[in-house]
């Protein structure tokens, strides 16, 4: 069997081969069993990787949105039945564009209103704008959150409530629970939470869960010395391998200031900033039955229900299938494994997880208690590459 020195090595080797850094912690029922650190978080000034520095975690985010969305299900805040114009008004006459054999457009009412099921699994029919996902670039729905987008690009800061309001108006792409496809639903989902919780759906996740877990350096804003301890952004060059001497970029600092900074100022929903150390916390919850350090967070029964497959093989094979997803089918906001074979994956059947284009990646296993979380920032994040040999390891290395 592989052991943790494996693990070391595989990931020196991601930094010897131009990574700019990378971290990961394993543990099982409470107990850490592998944690390190290598590379920098910031190349040009040698400053080494340590469990004080964050990363952007862009859609790991949404283990800790969904986990928190569920905790508010288990309390009885909403049923999956719901439909979200009773949280959103401007939404209860959707539409949805219909593509005829000849290539014209019919935008026509939906048969049935978005529920909250729909956009918990992505099944409600809009991308995000500068995603396409699944769908033609030529698609109408792309095209018309392109166009949503614009007034509130050009004005720079928007609140999420905004952003949502705005959507109403595009036509869906598929009539809503048809199809499975990434994008927008996470903003509505971070909007319910708004709508429930009264309050920035930022404070929501931190007041739900992570004070309650303890996770002091986790927030989807900046406080104290979160930006002097976040990692160094780096973008890989266009026409460049990691291992070229001018393969890396910063982030430019305007351009970064968008994507993080303090409550208030991101526009939209504003992803998390943790590290592995933290992040750990949440999904060692989540493979331990919503218990943590001896404190009941949410219930076991409500994680089974998380992390069990929501969408038809027909919709995997279509809509969420390829190399990376082999294997997995989508619960609500998280992957959950169902074919070890097909997915060449060494873990266990219904652990679950989800990954981030930044370059991070969880999973939970409630069989074992087991939790991996690794994390690095790269743009592109070349996850397929770096994920997947990194999992095969961890796993070879569980006794």
């Amino acid at each position: 069997m592989a052991n943790f020195k494996d693990l070391d090595a595989l990931l020196q080797k991601y930094v010897d081969d131009g990574l700019p850094s990378c971290s990961c912690v394993i543990a099982k029922k409470g107990e850490i069993l592998y944690e390190n650190y290598f590379g920098y978080a910031d190349i040009e000034n040698k400053i080494p990787l340590t469990r004080e520095n964050v990363f952007r975690q862009a859609s790991l985010t949404k283990i800790a949105m969904y986990t928190t969305a569920m905790i508010l299900y288990e309390r009885g805040k909403f049923l999956m039945t719901d439909p979200i114009y009773e949280y959103f008004p401007e939404w209860r006459h959707s539409k949805k564009a219909v593509v005829k054999p000849n290539g014209d457009v019919e935008i026509v009412p939906t048969e049935h209103p978005i529920t909250i099921k729909n956009v918990m699994n992505m099944t409600c029919g809009l991308p995000y704008h500068m995603i396409l996902g699944g769908i033609p670039v030529r698609n109408p729905t792309a095209n018309a959150m392109g166009e949503a987008m614009k007034p509130l690009l050009e004005k720079g800061y928007y609140t999420l409530r905004e952003q949502i309001k705005a959507m109403a108006e595009v036509p869906l792409a598929f009539e809503p629970g048809t199809r499975w496809l990434y994008g927008f639903a996470s903003e509505l989902t971070a909007g319910l939470l708004e709508a429930i919780g009264g309050k920035p759906a930022e404070l929501v996740i931190k007041e739900t869960l992570f004070e309650p877990l303890g996770m002091e350096n986790s927030a989807n804003f900046t406080f104290g010395d979160i930006p002097q301890r976040l990692v160094k952004d780096y973008v890989l060059n266009r026409g460049k391998n990691l291992g070229d001497e001018d393969a890396l970029s910063i982030v430019p600092a305007d351009r970064e200031a968008k994507m993080v900074g303090p409550l208030g100022t991101v526009p939209g929903f504003s992803r998390v900033i943790t590290n592995c150390y933290d992040y750990t916390k949440l999904m060692q919850m989540l493979a331990n039955g919503g218990v943590y350090n001896g404190e009941r967070i949410m219930g076991r029964k409500t994680i089974d229900l998380m992390r069990c497959n929501t969408i038809s093989q027909e919709l995997i094979d279509r809509d969420f299938s390829n190399s990376y997803l082999a294997g997995y089918g989508y619960g609500y906001g998280v992957r959950t494994l169902m074919d070890k074979y097909v997915g060449h994956h060494n873990g266990s059947l219904g652990q679950f997880g989800w990954t981030g284009g930044s370059g991070t990646w969880a999973e939970a296993d409630p069989s074992e208690g087991v939790s991996i979380v690794y994390m690095h920032n790269l743009q592109p994040n070349l996850e397929e590459y770096h994920h997947l040999r990194m999992r095969a390891v961890a796993y070879g290395c569980m006794e």
